[in-house]
């Protein structure tokens, strides 16, 4: 068994740049993947932003970060659904993503307890299984099954 806690960096518009900037400090492997990827229409706005995005290195470097929508300046503080997406103004959440489902469902039991839900720990499109809360110490965490990209 083994885990990965990643930092995960939230941006209004400039995760791309900001992960390739990354990639050229630590080198390292770049994905990137646009809301336009996931289904968005291609010419709506933000559709060319990132949803997904990370570096891993092989040093041990390892980053993930997308554009939260809503554009520049951002959506409106705190934490909400918004037409089926994740609404947030946090800078960063921690991730943590491991390799089976039982293994990542068991950390989200515990996490999960006097947490506030954002997220239900379900099948998502782009993994296994996902969830995202906020602990009760006020930490957002996004906890996901590893699966090829």
């Amino acid at each position: 068994m083994s885990i990965k806690t990643v930092t995960h960096l939230n941006f209004h518009g400039e995760a791309a740049a900001a992960l390739k900037f990354y990639q050229s400090v630590f080198g390292g492997e770049l994905n990137l993947s646009t809301y336009g990827d996931f289904g968005m229409a291609k010419d709506a706005p933000g559709a060319e932003h990132i949803v997904f995005g990370q570096v891993v290195a092989p040093n041990g470097f390892s980053v993930m970060a997308y554009d939260v929508p809503g554009g520049p300046g951002g959506p409106a503080p705190s934490t909400e659904r918004v037409h089926g997406t994740t609404v947030t103004t946090d800078r960063f959440f921690v991730s943590v993503r491991g390799e089976t489902v039982d293994e990542v469902s068991a950390f989200w039991a515990k996490l999960a307890d006097g947490a506030t839900i954002v997220e239900p720990f379900a099948p998502a499109q782009w993994s296994p299984a996902f969830g995202m809360l906020t602990d009760k110490f006020g930490t957002t965490w996004i906890l996901d099954v590893a699966a090829t990209y």
